[in-house]
């Protein structure tokens, strides 16, 4: 359930992307027209489909502004979302944010034939508002429900229904939008589902061990023998702001998850406007080709979970080796195939390929970075969750952005630009991650095994020290 919630999460997310082709007046030249140059001719055999034209007159950086509005809501509501899941359970926290997204998405049509770009704007920022608990609130679940040794290959699992959601939402996208008049029927179907799943979700799920009715007294035993640093009531200690905000580590994973969202929200929001824009791609297969590339990614993701775990459990490779070895493969991957991709011209077929591999390389991000948070706090990984994936979704907000301003004619040129940039940013935040990341459960998940160490090497004040008498940190490993 945890993997269908970010599947539905993404599909209500990114068919705006796909539907928004078809919502726009086409800029695109008819078939036997001269193009100017780094512009691709329309093959005749699309000339029906390709000559549509859609109702709203919305330029370029109009679009990037509506692409991107969905994450001005998105990042403020991150860390609230953490923290509540860490103090009261992530299943309400997780399932009412799935329950407004889906609610606003089904609205959408209504919203935008009464209030054009600025209504849409806005509700698109409330849609980010409720899904902005999603991963949060995940991260608390997994840290209740999840082994250590388990935790590369059920991550990869769970978080890979972005991929999944991002196959669904592209694909039927385009196959809705091809079978049915207007494109209104792609957000009723997705907010549809995103009801069905909450339904479910509720009537099934839990928080945790201890409060799941049905669980067998075995599993409990194991979970809470396996889990036993977590703190599973109410009075988890205040959260260690300081030593949180001044880790290496986290920092290090702040700045893996800004690269990977800047590659992943410029794919996730644009590609189907780079096909159907750039490369002329109708929009039933603009569909299914936007979408390979995360079918790709998404077996990447699974396989190499499982692949790391194994890795782990043989002592092939320490927890923080293969934290940094996935996240490197994930970033420099992506960073090279998308820069060729921008190369390929006009061919469609070497296009889709060089984008299908970038983004398959991707995938090892999940066994990589993105279950790093785990490592670093379980008692807090609700809140670093919150704060990476906030901090990363920044990118959300600057990328569509940006890439509506690089390309006001939509051509390779002004494309290959914007995958430039990318590459840069890749790069540079692999290298910070690969010199200062740690798979290491960190001091502050415990504060008083983090007093105790204070204690010893000096570090508080003599009041403080008289008050831990007695607290030393062989006691606390105890």
């Amino acid at each position: 359930m945890g993997f269908l919630a970010i599947c539905n999460a993404y599909t209500m997310r990114i068919c705006l992307s796909v539907a928004i082709t078809q919502m726009v007046i086409s800029k695109t030249h008819p078939p036997g027209a001269e193009v100017g140059e780094g512009e691709c001719a329309i093959d005749d055999e699309y000339e029906s489909e390709s000559s549509s034209s859609g109702e709203f007159d919305w330029s370029e950086e109009l679009q990037g502004i509506i692409l991107s509005s969905f994450y001005w809501g998105y990042v403020v509501t991150h860390l609230p979302g953490g923290m509540l899941a860490e103090k009261f359970g992530g299943k309400y926290t997780l399932s009412l944010g799935i329950l407004s997204t889906a609610i606003f998405t089904l609205i959408t049509p209504v919203v935008v034939e009464s209030g054009g770009s600025t209504a849409l704007i806005i509700l698109r920022v409330l849609m980010g508002a409720g899904e902005g608990t999603t991963f949060p609130a995940l991260s608390a679940l997994l840290a209740s429900w999840i082994p250590l040794k388990e935790r590369s290959k059920l991550g990869s699992l769970v978080f890979g229904g972005g991929q999944v959601g991002t196959i669904l939402g592209t694909a039927l996208s385009g196959l809705l939008l091809h079978h049915i008049d207007g494109w209104h029927s792609v957000f009723y179907f997705f907010g549809g589902l995103g009801v069905l799943w909450f339904i479910i979700f509720t009537l099934i799920c839990y928080s945790n061990p201890g409060s799941h009715p049905f669980i067998k007294d075995e599993e409990k035993e194991f979970l809470e023998r396996e889990l036993g640093v977590l703190k599973r009531d109410r009075n988890l200690p205040p959260v260690p702001w300081k030593a949180i905000i001044t880790s290496a580590p986290m920092l290090a994973l702040i700045c893996a998850q800004i690269g990977h969202d800047w590659g992943f929200f410029i794919m996730v929001t644009d590609l189907p406007k780079y096909m159907s824009d750039v490369l002329n791609f109708p929009i039933k297969e603009n569909g299914l080709f936007s979408a390979l590339p995360y079918a790709v990614m998404w077996i990447v993701s699974i396989t190499t979970g499982f692949l790391g775990d194994w890795m782990i459990t043989k002592n092939i490779m320490g927890i923080t080796m293969s934290r940094k070895v996935f996240t490197t493969i994930a970033a420099i991957g992506p960073a090279v195939f998308t820069v060729l991709a921008s190369y390929a011209g006009c061919s469609k077929t070497n296009s889709v390929v060089l984008f299908t591999i970038a983004m398959g390389l991707m995938g090892t991000f999940y066994p990589g970075m993105k279950v790093n948070p785990l490592d670093l706090s379980p008692n807090y990984a609700g809140t670093l969750m919150a704060i990476v994936n906030g901090i990363g979704a920044i990118t959300g907000i600057l990328a569509p952005y940006i890439v509506g301003v690089l390309t006001p004619n939509a051509n390779l040129y002004e494309w290959r630009v914007v995958f430039w940039i990318s590459f840069g940013v890749f790069v540079i935040t692999s290298i910070v991650y690969v010199i200062w990341a740690s798979g290491e459960t960190q001091p502050w998940n415990n504060p008083e095994k983090m007093k105790a160490i204070q204690a010893e090497n000096g570090e508080i004040e003599p009041e403080q020290k008289e008050a831990n008498k007695g607290v030393s940190l062989d006691k606390i490993e105890k």
